[in-house]
């Protein structure tokens, strides 16, 4: 399970980002997850809720998670299509001349804090 790890990042990340903007307490982190991106937004957040409970700076905060959908593109025929659907081989064309455009990523979008911040 590397969603703990994952989990580890983020709250490095966003301690780092707090600390920089003077912060004390952030109320929810929100993730853009690709789809082909291996992790599975269940476990994030279990280890997110276990991992940021022990915190005082992101106790209680919310992870919001934005799954991205997998877009492909054919070098062939230059159409983009839905790479789940169809992996590797084109719908358009039937070539494997493709790559993936995105849905792979696993990023930090924005952190949230309290409207009223106490220090």
């Amino acid at each position: 399970m590397h969603e703990l790890g994952i989990v580890f990042y983020i709250i490095r990340d966003v301690r780092k980002a707090a600390e920089e903007n003077h912060v004390s307490r952030v109320s929810a982190v929100v993730m853009d997850i690709g789809e082909v991106s291996t992790v599975i937004p269940e476990y994030l957040m279990d280890c997110w809720r276990w991992a940021a409970d022990k915190e005082d700076l992101l106790r209680g905060a919310e992870l919001r998670i934005n799954t991205l959908p997998a877009v492909s593109f054919c070098g062939n025929c230059g159409k983009e299509y839905p790479t789940v659907a169809h992996g590797k081989t084109c719908p358009f064309c039937k070539s494997d001349n493709t790559w993936l455009l995105r849905g792979n990523e696993v990023e930090i979008k924005s952190v949230e804090v309290p409207e009223t911040i106490e220090n």
